[in-house]
């Protein structure tokens, strides 16, 4: 079965309880049971981590593996501050879709500036918790 990683950065462990009128009421754990129904044909696997390292060497881990069709990540505060993540993304030939569940772009200035968009298949931001099943359609679409 073809498989496709979701990576949440930084305080997305608290999607569901978390400014909720950002981010929204559902948790990650019961969205995936969604896109897991919706892509019966996929493996749709996740990862969550709060530390840059961690999400680092699972993309080390998982970026040659021709299993994966690709990874949906959302790299949270990282993505406005990590060069190491934007070094790592280019390094793995697996695509990286890049999502954001609010529009970044409407919110404060320091979140207007991705270090990691330049080296991904695309970004997707601002259609809440429907942004992961966009980034999964991009996947599926290729």
């Amino acid at each position: 079965m073809t498989r496709i990683l979701i990576i949440n950065g930084p305080n997305l462990n608290l999607l569901g309880v978390r400014e909720p009128g950002i981010y929204g009421n559902n948790s990650m754990e019961s969205y995936l049971e969604t896109l897991r129904s919706q892509y019966p044909n996929y493996s749709i696997e996740y990862f969550q981590s709060n530390h840059e390292g961690e999400i680092i060497d699972m993309l080390h881990k998982v970026g040659f593996d021709e299993s994966l069709a690709g990874i949906v990540l959302n790299a949270g505060a990282y993505t406005h501050t990590s060069l190491a993540i934007a070094d790592a993304i280019s390094a793995i030939n697996v695509p990286v879709i890049e999502v954001h569940i609010s529009n970044v772009h409407s919110r404060e200035e320091v979140r207007h500036h991705s270090m990691i968009s330049s080296v991904c298949r695309g970004v997707i931001a601002g259609f809440g918790m429907n942004s992961y099943r966009l980034g999964i359609e991009a996947i599926v679409a290729q």
